[in-house]
This record gives C-alpha cells, sequence and structure tokens, in this order.
C-alpha cells in the first residue's frame, strides 16, 4: 500500500477543527514515536523509516511497527507503507536494539484524528501538535494499492483540504523528526 498524503501547517486550528467536526468525531490521541536507523544511517539516507509508535487513547494503548519506504512523490513525500500491530512495545524496541537498530529519535505527538469517506476514499485527518514545535499541522492521507494512484489521490486530498481552510501556501514537506532534532540542538 502506499500512503498518499499532504501535511500542512495550520494558521487557524479552531476553525480547521469545526469544519472536521462537522465530517466526523474527533478521535484524540497521544502518539508516543520511536524512529529507529542502522548504525551507519543507511535508512535516512535512502528515504526510509522504521517507527514504533505506541498510541494512548481513552479506549486504551496500542503499539504500531510500521516501515516506510522511500516517497514515490516529490512534492507531497508520499511512501509506500508498511505497518502492524504489536502485542508488546517493550519487547518490539528490544528486538529493533537486538537486530542492530539504533534509536535515532523519540518524541510525542498530540493527535485529533478524524476518519471520514471524501470522494470515494477513504481519508484520515489528523490535527497535529508537537510539543517541541511550534504551530499546529494538519495531515490528509488515504492508502492506494499503487504508485499510479498516487497523483489522482494527492488530487482528492487537496480538495478536502481546500473545504476545510487549506491552500497550496500552506503545505509543508517539513518532518517531525527534522524539526525536533532542530529544535533540540538549539536547546
Amino acid at each position: 500500500m502506499v500512503e498518499a498524503e499532504l501535511k500542512a501547517r495550520v494558521q487557524s486550528p479552531e476553525s480547521v477543527a469545526r469544519h472536521l467536526d462537522e465530517r466526523a468525531t474527533a478521535r484524540v490521541e497521544v502518539y508516543q514515536d520511536t524512529y529507529y536507523d542502522r548504525p551507519d544511517g543507511s535508512l535516512e539516507k535512502a528515504d526510509q523509516e522504521l517507527r514504533v509508535r505506541t498510541v494512548h487513547s481513552a479506549n486504551g494503548t496500542r503499539t504500531l511497527l510500521t516501515f516506510k519506504d522511500a516517497a514515490v512523490d516529490d512534492d507531497s513525500g508520499s511512501k509506500p507503507e508498511h505497518e502492524t500491530r504489536v502485542e508488546d512495545a517493550a519487547t518490539t524496541h528490544a528486538i529493533l536494539r537486538g537486530l542492530g537498530y539504533i534509536e535515532v529519535i523519540a518524541f510525542e505527538k498530540r493527535c485529533r484524528n478524524y476518519e471520514f469517506e471524501a470522494l470515494g476514499r477513504r481519508m484520515l485527518a489528523t490535527l497535529v501538535r508537537v510539543p517541541e514545535i511550534d504551530g499546529t499541522f494538519l495531515e490528509v492521507e488515504t492508502l492506494v494499492v499503487s504508485v499510479d494512484e498516487v497523483t489522482l489521490a494527492l488530487e482528492d486530498i487537496r480538495s478536502v483540504l481546500a473545504e476545510v481552510g487549506i491552500g497550496p501556501e500552506d503545505l509543508t514537506r517539513e518532518t517531525y523528526t527534522g524539526a525536533v532534532a532542530t529544535q533540540r540542538g538549539r536547546s
């Protein structure tokens, strides 16, 4: 599967949240994300990501192991994604370390997730705050089967973004990992 996704900096979080609240019920979650790489940094050099995400919500806690391959669309950064739920976060971290992976960065994301259908696609819109980064972000994504579908999926995502007041000038390729690392470097 390929995660077709666009991310934007949000100028008016309250307005965007109101628009999204009209589409779906928000699911408030806190993500604890830990990114891993090989000691030589080869995953980052290949534009790949290996992440363990523990999600805390009103419904409990779950952990996901995710591998994202290199971007298939330069403008959006959309990537093939492979994700599975794992039973035990501590064991998953131990396995990755045992295989020689090293923790590169870990941080928290505070999210309001909205799942809905738009333009015939299942969409996930997420309002994101990362305590270490200024501002609010909006990610809108949909999964497609092949790389050939990414361009059309991104057009549909742009339409959803426009409906909630996000224009092309608000889009960003800034990564949370990069922004957090930069912020920590300043501290």
